[in-house]
């Protein structure tokens, strides 16, 4: 059996960046850290995904500091690293040929943001017939301005895209959750 790939979306430093607006889950990345760790001890495969950001205000644009990953889930040799320019870790990489190549059928996905990047990617995935979850605690977004000009705090931007995502495109999961089967896999 296949073990599942831990794939990590935009962890990047610019999103750390007053640019985008407050945001909820500050503990995310520590989350990430403890799965990346886990994954890491049982060898199994890690892919990281980055943004580079075609949007001349954006942190995330290749030239500007922001668009490196942060420290606590840097890419270690034979990890791979996929580069974007759009909201999906499918669209314009080979993220999907190799995880075919390789007969990787399940996904444990985790980054920034969640309404955006984390969100369509893990649209896509099921949509190509992968095997998702998505942790929850291990994600995180920002505050938003909707259409009606109304304010729409992280917290509640993070819960309903979540909502929408769950046993629909995947599975919704906490790390706990999450380290609980993977050690009850070792028994």
């Amino acid at each position: 059996m296949q073990p599942s790939v831990l794939l990590l979306i935009d962890v990047q430093q610019g999103l750390d960046d007053p640019y985008w607006g407050k945001r909820n889950n500050p503990q995310a990345e520590q989350q990430m850290a403890r799965l990346l760790a886990a994954w890491r001890e049982k060898q199994w495969p890690v892919v990281h995904v980055k943004h580079h950001s075609t949007n001349p205000k954006s942190p995330l644009r290749p030239e500007q500091p922001g668009c490196q990953i942060k420290p606590e889930v840097q890419p270690l040799p034979g990890e791979l690293l996929f580069t974007k320019t759009v909201n999906s870790a499918f669209i314009g990489t080979d993220l999907e040929n190799y995880l075919r190549e390789n007969d990787f059928s399940k996904l444990v996905v985790v980054g920034l943001t969640t309404d955006h990047c984390v969100s369509t990617s893990v649209r896509i995935a099921g949509n190509l017939g992968f095997d998702v979850q998505l942790v929850a605690d291990a994600t995180a977004t920002f505050e938003r301005t909707g259409v009606d000009g109304q304010s729409i705090t992280a917290e509640e931007m993070h819960q309903i895209h979540l909502a929408s995502l769950h046993q629909e495109f995947c599975t919704v999961v906490t790390t706990e959750e999450l380290l609980t089967t993977l050690s009850l896999l070792n028994k």
